[in-house]
C-alpha cells in the first residue's frame, strides 16, 4: 500500500478482513525492511485477520482462468489465484487495480480509487 492513505482506509473500514496466502507472499516481498514486516504481521494479528491458504480447487479454478484469458488479458499467476481465492469463499476481493479481476466467473469486486501519484 506505500502509505496510499485510500488503499489504509479501505482495509480498515472492512468489517472482516481476510488475506489470500498469495497476496500475504507479495506484500512481503514489497517489503523494505523487517520493521516493516513486522508492522504488518502486528496489523494482521490486530485485525485478526484470517489467511485463506489454496486448496485443491483453487489452482485448478486459477489455471482454467489463466488458460482463457492469458492472451486477451494477461491474467497472471498470483492474480488468477487471488480472484480464485475470494470466489471459492464467496468474498468479495478489495483492489485498487480492477483490470484482471473482471474476467473471473462468481467474483464479487470492491474497488477503492488509490490516490494519484505525484
Amino acid at each position: 500500500m506505500r502509505g496510499d492513505e485510500r488503499a489504509r482506509d479501505a482495509v480498515e473500514t472492512s468489517k472482516e478482513l481476510c488475506i489470500s496466502v498469495v497476496t500475504y507472499m507479495e506484500l512481503v516481498q514489497g517489503m523494505r525492511n523487517k520493521r516493516e514486516l513486522a508492522a504488518l504481521r502486528a496489523a494482521m494479528r490486530q485485525r485478526q485477520a484470517a489467511m485463506l491458504y489454496l486448496d485443491h480447487d483453487i489452482p485448478t479454478r486459477a489455471a482454467a482462468h489463466v488458460g482463457e484469458h492469458f492472451l486477451s488479458q494477461s491474467l497472471q499467476l498470483a492474480d488468477a489465484l487471488i480472484g480464485a481465492t475470494a470466489a471459492t469463499h464467496r468474498l468479495p476481493l478489495l483492489t485498487g487495480d480492477t483490470r484482471y479481476y473482471g474476467v473471473i466467473s462468481d467474483l464479487q469486486v470492491q474497488r477503492f480509487h488509490p490516490a494519484e501519484a505525484g
